[in-house]
């Protein structure tokens, strides 16, 4: 699995788990957002990495989670960035989601994640650009919440 988180500086790493759900590899590790800390980054293999970077202004630091996922078969790869109590009060200038070793097939981003009866709450697509690699905001339309970030992607394989 070999699987590394690096934590960037003013991070703080509360648990690492090792999860085999259905036919995926699941990654999964706690961490605190906060106005000075500038980026999250997770290590899947040498083959596949996911980075969330971003730039945000508010109160005191939040618990979010991010995960990554390897299909059993290696051809989806998935990256997920989220904030479990719902909804987040930090005032986000700017965000990306940079994932390598595969091209994105599916992305959306939430201003507010379905938590104590409430429901998902979508970003409009003008809100943000998706492009093969990444997502990222679209300055002047981005409305500055964001709760939950998700991009999949399919694996680049090397024909024989």
């Amino acid at each position: 699995m070999g699987a590394v988180f690096e934590k960037p500086r003013g991070v703080e790493r509360k648990s690492t788990r090792l999860l085999l759900i259905g036919l995926l590899l699941w990654i999964d590790d706690d961490v605190q957002c906060a106005p000075s800390v500038t980026s999250l980054r997770f290590k899947g293999t040498k083959k596949y990495k996911c980075t969330f970077t971003y730039a945000c202004q508010g109160g005191t630091n939040e618990q979010w989670q991010m995960s990554v996922g390897l299909s059993d078969d290696d051809q989806m790869f998935s990256c997920s960035v989220w904030r479990p109590q719902g909804k987040s009060y930090l005032f986000f200038t700017q965000f990306k989601a940079e994932i390598k070793g595969a091209k994105i097939e599916y992305a959306a981003a939430y201003s507010q994640m379905a938590v104590g009866g409430q429901r998902d709450v979508a970003l409009k697509e003008e809100e943000y650009i998706v492009s093969e690699s990444s997502v990222t905001h679209r300055e002047g339309k981005f409305h500055s919440e964001l709760s939950k970030l998700t991009v999949i992607g399919r694996t680049r394989h090397d024909e024989l």
